[in-house]
C-alpha cells in the first residue's frame, strides 16, 4: 500500500502554504498580536472562499467533497503559520451552522477545561450549545487566544471529539515543525567563535531531536487520519502536542536570549502549543484512552 501523498494533496497543501504566506505572513501575526488577539473577520472570510471551512462537506451541499487526510493536511499548514481562531470547531460546525462552511461565521466550543471558550467574544455560535453563554474574561498564555470562563457544564462536545482532537494535532505538528525550520535557519545565521552555531555539535544534536520529534509526530497523524481510530487519533494528539511544546522550548534554546524578547515569534509558538494541548484531548485524557484500548486488546 502506497502511503505517499497524492499529487493532488501535494497541491492542495501547496495552495494552502501559498494563500496563508500571502494573506497571514509575519507582518499580520505581529498585526494580530498587537490587537490583542481579535479575530480578522474579512480573513475568516476568506478562509471560507478557499473553503477552509467545508473542505469535508460533500459537493452537493456547497463543499469541497474532500475527506480527513486532506482536512489534516489543510491544518497542518495553519498550524505552521499560527493562524488564530476556532478553525476546529468552525471547521466541525460546517453544514450544522448557518454560515460556517462560508466562513461568516465564527464557531467556537467548549474543548477547554474550566470551562474554558476560546474567541468567545467574536463568536457567533458554541458548537452544540443552544444559546450563546456569557462569560468572564480569563487572562490567557497565548496572546492570539482569548479565553473566557463560562458556566455551562462539560468541556468538548463528545460527538466531535476525535476529529477536533485530531485536528488540533494537524495544528500542532504544523507549529512543531515550524520550528524546526526557526532553530535551523537561525543556526545557520548566527555566529559564535567564528563560525555559525549550528556547526556546533550540542546544536546539531538538538534540531536532529526536534526533527525526528516532529517527523514521528506527523506520522501519527497521517495515520490516524487514514483510520480514524480513536486510539490512533489519542495517539496522535500526545506525539503532537509533546512534538509542539518541546520543539518550541527547544527552539527558543537554539536562538539563546533573543528567542525570549517580545520581538521574536519562538515563544508564540510556545504559548499556542501550550494553550491547544489542554483542547478536545488533554495528555491525561489520551493516555487513559490508549491504556483502555490496549486493555481491551489484550483481553
Amino acid at each position: 500500500m502506497d502511503f505517499r501523498l497524492t499529487e493532488e494533496q501535494q497541491d492542495l497543501r501547496a495552495g494552502v502554504r501559498d494563500l496563508l504566506a500571502g494573506r497571514y505572513g509575519r507582518e499580520a501575526l505581529r498585526a494580530s498580536v498587537d490587537s490583542g488577539g481579535a479575530l480578522d473577520r474579512g480573513l475568516w472570510r476568506e478562509l471560507g472562499g478557499a473553503g477552509f471551512f467545508a473542505l469535508r462537506l460533500p459537493q452537493p451541499d456547497g463543499g469541497v467533497g474532500l475527506g480527513l487526510p486532506e482536512a489534516v493536511l489543510v491544518f497542518e499548514e495553519a498550524g505552521r503559520a499560527l493562524l488564530p481562531g476556532p478553525l476546529v470547531a468552525t471547521h466541525l460546525a460546517a453544514g450544522t451552522v448557518p454560515g460556517a462552511a462560508e466562513g461568516t461565521a465564527v464557531v467556537t466550543a467548549l474543548d477547554l477545561d474550566g470551562p474554558l471558550v476560546a474567541h468567545l467574544a467574536d463568536a457567533d455560535a458554541v458548537l452544540g450549545v443552544p444559546l450563546l453563554p456569557s462569560g468572564e474574561p480569563v487572562r490567557s498564555a497565548d496572546p492570539l487566544t482569548p479565553l473566557h470562563r463560562v458556566a455551562a457544564p462539560g468541556s468538548a462536545v463528545a460527538a466531535y471529539r476525535d476529529e477536533g482532537a485530531l485536528l488540533t494535532a494537524a495544528l500542532q505538528a504544523g507549529s512543531a515543525l515550524r520550528t524546526v525550520e526557526l532553530a535551523v535557519r537561525y543556526a545557520q545565521e548566527r555566529e559564535q567563535f567564528g563560525q555559525p552555531i549550528g556547526a556546533f555539535q550540542a546544536v546539531k544534536h538538538l534540531c536532529a531531536q526536534m526533527l525526528v520529534r516532529a517527523e514521528v509526530a506527523r506520522t501519527a497523524l497521517y495515520a490516524a487520519a487514514v483510520t480514524a481510530d480513536p486510539a490512533e487519533v489519542a495517539g496522535a494528539k500526545l506525539l503532537a502536542d509533546e512534538a509542539a511544546v518541546r520543539n518550541a522550548r527547544d527552539c527558543l534554546q537554539v536562538h539563546g536570549g533573543m528567542g525570549f524578547t517580545w520581538e521574536a515569534d519562538v515563544h508564540l509558538h510556545l504559548k499556542r502549543a501550550w494553550v491547544r494541548a489542554r483542547q478536545w484531548r488533554t495528555a491525561g485524557e489520551a493516555e487513559e484512552a490508549l491504556a483502555a484500548e490496549l486493555l481491551t486488546a489484550a483481553r
